[in-house]
């Protein structure tokens, strides 16, 4: 069941009487006179940029005051208010199977037939689809996301280097490195959610998002398309370092900030974080190459942060007008030079060094979406594959996906 409760205001019966009392739903007018509208957003890391781009609105017009809210824990707590019909106004929320069980209960406005869905690339429109399972669009992306293979320009350039474009090139790279003493790629598998990186590039890759969409269908299984997928997710962990299972996100963004590897397995989130330990570094980012024809490889650019509107909200209008807002070229290009991000907006371009090598592909459609937005949270894939990746039993991994897939969906 896909929170069918959820779906609007209801009434609650006061305990001990037959008295009815509606919950309140939506947001009131302020003591600045303005409509005050609940922005409710799960990006730590975007709270600043965020901050910036709420004053900069509530300074612009008269009329409306946004409050940006941000708790730690985002999801959880949104969950926990929907129980109690406590839906905030505008919800900031990434394109994942949360958001397609609430799209699925009536929680959030259609807006399918705005006008400033034309402002958006088509193919981040058929992923938020995609994810929710609906023709109607509940969500309308704002930045997006890439997943790929960093390295560092200097070390490939000293040891004569070129960036691999295939499978078999990136493996032929990698024994280089290894065979001159140096690390290959730092892996920091103590973090389980770093595990499904490789994991992320490699399935809808080799197999393709649709397998998500016909394994809801119960039409095909993991067991059954899903063994190259695990077979290259062991053979890198060929190519790490003596502690591949003791190192974490922290850990692996210092080391490939100080050079101690020539690729790092990862999304462009991590860049600020590395330049924050050294500045200087050249780095450079490619599509993770999963298969030996380059022209067939897809980059994995999901949508980071897509706009949802709650469906209940006496203020749909001023909820529109400050999505028009944030989607404004300026407002826009702010967001993504500050959180290095890239934009929904057509037109609206990333222009950091790090990832110009994958903006062609971005420019001309050749992106797929993360796996993991299409598997229920439920399934606990981070720690299916961390246990995999640490014992190496393909069978099992790829029978305990199916298993817990099918758990899940036999709740819903």
């Amino acid at each position: 069941m896909r929170f069918q409760w959820l779906k609007s205001c209801k009434m609650l019966l006061i305990a001990g009487g037959a008295a009815l009392m509606l919950t309140a739903c939506g947001s009131s007018e302020g003591a600045s006179g303005k409509v005050q509208i609940e922005f409710f957003q799960n990006k730590p890391e975007a709270k600043e940029s965020f901050d910036k781009l709420v004053e900069k609105f509530n300074q612009e017009q008269s009329e409306i005051e946004v409050i940006q809210v941000n708790p730690p824990d985002a999801e959880t707590v949104l969950k926990t208010r929907l129980v109690k019909n406590d839906v905030p106004d505008i919800m900031a929320l990434g394109a994942t199977d949360t958001f397609s069980m609430l799209s699925q209960s009536g929680i959030f406005m259609e807006q399918t037939d705005q006008e400033m869905i034309d402002l958006i690339n088509p193919s981040y429109i058929q992923m938020v689809k995609d994810v929710s399972g609906l023709e109607e669009l509940t969500g309308i992306p704002f930045a997006t996301n890439a997943n790929g293979i960093m390295y560092n320009k200097t070390l490939f350039r000293e040891m004569g280097l070129e960036v691999p474009k295939t499978w078999d090139e990136l493996i032929a790279t990698a024994e280089k490195i290894k065979d001159a003493g140096k690390i290959p790629f730092y892996l920091t598998y103590k973090d389980d959610w770093q595990t499904n990186l490789a994991f992320n590039s490699l399935a809808p890759n080799l197999e393709g998002i649709d397998f998500y969409l016909q394994r809801r269908e119960g039409e095909v299984t993991f067991q059954e398309r899903y063994r190259e997928i695990a077979e290259k997710q062991l053979k890198i962990l060929d190519y790490g370092h003596s502690d591949n299972f003791g190192k974490t996100y922290a850990d692996g963004n210092r080391a490939f900030a100080n050079g101690d590897a020539f690729m790092y397995i990862q999304g462009t989130w991590a860049i600020p974080e590395i330049r924050k330990a050294n500045p200087d570094i050249e780095i450079g980012f490619f599509p993770f190459p999963t298969g030996n024809d380059p022209e067939e490889i897809k980059l994995v650019n999901g949508i980071d942060t897509l706009l949802t509107i709650s469906e209940d909200t006496e203020h749909q209008a001023e909820a529109i007008e400050f999505i028009k807002f944030l989607l404004r070229e300026d407002n826009m290009k702010q967001y993504i030079d500050e959180q290095n991000l890239f934009a929904a907006v057509e037109g609206v371009t990333q222009d950091d060094s790090s990832v110009a090598e994958i903006l062609p592909y971005i420019e001309r459609g050749q992106v797929t979406d993360f796996a993991d937005h299409y598997i229920p949270s439920a399934v606990q894939l981070n720690s299916i594959v961390q246990e995999f990746l640490q014992v190496g039993d393909i069978d099992a991994y790829l029978k305990k996906l199916d298993e817990e897939w099918d758990k899940v969906a036999n709740r819903r």
